[in-house]
């Protein structure tokens, strides 16, 4: 058994104790919130026999092997090192950090004390992802050239909540955007030598619709897009030299794969764990039990690189956030 603590108690901090339960080598031990009573009612939802109402609270608890951070990113460094600092392994939530600088500190303090941390980029883990990085690497539609990606939601508008907050970190490009971003990381293995970008900020400051075009040199390219005003299909394409690959959205629906060759398509299928959360906790387990501090799948350098590449994206803009 692997022993969780959790820290927050908001909405994805509930989705990833829901898909934790049905894990029967994971424990959820302890929660910390920013103050008891909320920590008091996540505990007893989910059976949690230990309740702080402080962070610094949870990453003491001697029980607690590791800290699944789900609170906004903003507060992803602050809280991975308070954690990282009482000796704990880190589950941080995506996007690893508010921009680079943050994240290499993060990443820094967890090398040094010789500590597991993991960004919680929850799609790649699951079995379509694994399957279609397998179809990939085996050259299943010849060379990957383009890469098209979108993921747009309409989120309901509050100038004072975290998607049209400046103060906390709201905006499409780190909320949502770093879906696509992450997935065209996923399959180039690196970062875009060139990237043009374009964005529509709102009322608030924050930019609510943004597209991205990433040129990697030697012919390969990747058309991105998000949005928190639209309702956007929420697929990923994949065109190779042989073939393409269409991953159909909604992101949080992912099932389903169409591989098409030779004008013809094949379906495949893919059953995942509870919401799909459950895969990155057992890629956490694993990583812990063999003794490692940085996860194959989703390594330290590679969540670095994809923060460097959002900051890119913002300079161009000339967008930065007020506490930075």
């Amino acid at each position: 058994m692997i022993n969780w603590g959790i820290l927050s108690t908001g909405g994805i901090a509930h989705k990833f104790a829901d898909d934790l339960k049905l894990l029967p080598e994971a424990s959820m031990i302890a929660v910390g919130s920013r103050n008891r009573e909320t920590a008091e009612r996540f505990g007893d939802e989910y059976e949690i026999p230990y309740r702080f109402g402080s962070y610094q609270e949870l990453v003491e608890c001697p029980e607690v092997e590791v800290v699944y951070i789900g609170t906004p990113h903003p507060f992803h460094q602050e809280n991975t090192i308070l954690a990282l600092n009482g000796n704990k392994a880190v589950l941080c939530e995506k996007p690893f950090a508010l921009n680079a600088r943050q994240a290499q500190a993060m990443i820094e303090l967890a090398r040094a004390k010789k500590l597991f941390l993991m960004e919680a980029m929850w799609a790649r883990f699951t079995p379509l992802f694994q399957q279609v990085k397998h179809w990939i690497r085996e050259g299943l539609i010849g060379e990957v050239r383009l890469i098209q990606s979108d993921y747009g939601q309409v989120m309901d508008f509050n100038p004072e909540n975290r998607f049209f907050n400046p103060e906390l970190g709201g905006g499409s490009l780190l909320d949502i955007g770093i879906y696509p971003i992450s997935m065209a990381s996923f399959i180039y293995e690196k970062q875009p030598v060139n990237i043009q970008s374009g964005v529509h900020l709102g009322c608030t400051g924050v930019d609510e619709l943004a597209a991205m075009i990433f040129d990697y040199g030697d012919g390969k390219m990747a058309i991105l897009s998000s949005a928190i005003t639209l309702q956007t299909r929420g697929e990923t394409l994949i065109f190779g030299t042989e073939g393409q690959i269409r991953i159909p959205g909604p992101w949080h629906q992912l099932r389903e794969v169409k591989v098409i060759r030779k004008g013809r398509e094949k379906r495949h299928k893919y059953p995942r764990i509870g919401r799909g959360y459950a895969h990155q906790a057992i890629e956490v387990m694993q990583c812990l039990k063999a003794g490692k501090i940085e996860s194959p799948i989703m390594p330290l350098d590679e969540s670095l690189a994809i923060m460097q590449t959002l900051d890119r994206i913002r300079e161009i803009w000339g967008f930065k956030y007020p506490m930075e």
